[in-house]
């Protein structure tokens, strides 16, 4: 699947490749490259063969967010409630995706595109990547990136990003708890491979299971949350590639996936 402003492609692995081709305009998430984006994530949740997603980006900037050039032209409130509610479905079908999604961060990522590196399951960056919640600089709270950000870091460091605007770089990003891995820009693709190469060896049925569970229970009470974990890791029992799994450990061999 190819838009001007999105890629999608896919190995036969099952591992799908999401890159943002607007280097121009800094991968800014406009309506279209919003649109598009759905649109390819849409395809890969319709994908039964889809294993992992990279998300990746094409210039010197993996995503500068929205821009706020364009946004400045316009004083309709609806206009804003619709971007933003665009933006916001966007972000809910990373999550909602039954394959972890890992951003692939080569450059930098400001307000929504730090957003985004959040609301990915996992992060991988360049070590010359660097990352703002930057809106506070031009009077505007970035309040829709808050959400994710606050889930992936502690709070203070959340609060200094989002109060202050400031820019900080990748092996901050990595102790704030934003990212999972930084590499040098030569080794970004190896980073990232590392990451799909564990996931894809794993039964997929599993990986959905599990990645659903983690964000339902992150939203419930203790109590509320044990109960789902043992309901979820009892109908995991039941598939044929956990069966196998705890055969082969009781057998000392390497378990083969269905």
């Amino acid at each position: 699947m190819s838009d001007s402003l999105v890629q999608l492609s896919q190995d036969a692995r099952g591992v799908a490749r999401i890159t943002l081709c607007d280097a121009q305009r800094f991968n800014a998430l406009s309506s279209e490259m919003l649109a598009a984006l759905q649109s390819a994530l849409d395809a890969v949740g319709r994908d039964e063969q889809a294993r992992v997603v990279v998300l990746a980006a094409e210039g010197r900037a993996f995503c500068a967010g929205h821009n706020l050039k364009d946004m400045a032209t316009h004083t309709e409130l609806d206009y804003y409630r619709q971007l933003f509610a665009q933006c916001s479905r966007m972000m809910l079908s990373i999550q909602k995706l039954p394959v972890p999604v890992i951003a692939r961060v080569q450059g930098i990522a400001t307000a929504a595109g730090c957003q985004l590196v959040a609301q990915c399951d996992l992060a991988v960056a360049s070590s010359e990547a660097r990352f703002a919640t930057s809106g506070i600089q031009y009077g505007l709270f970035c309040a829709t990136p808050s959400v994710p950000l606050v889930r992936n870091m502690p709070l203070k460091q959340s609060m200094q990003m989002l109060l202050t605007g400031e820019i900080i770089d990748a092996e901050t990003a990595l102790h704030y708890g934003l990212l999972n891995r930084v590499a040098e820009p030569e080794r970004l693709d190896a980073a990232v491979e590392e990451l799909v190469a564990a996931i894809v060896s794993k039964p997929r049925m599993a990986i959905r299971m599990g990645k659903e569970l983690v964000y339902r229970q992150r939203e419930m009470g203790l109590e509320s949350a044990y109960e789902l974990a043992g309901q979820t890791m009892a109908i995991n029992m039941l598939d044929a590639d956990a069966q196998e799994g705890a055969q082969a450990f009781a057998q000392k061999r390497k378990p083969g996936w269905s």
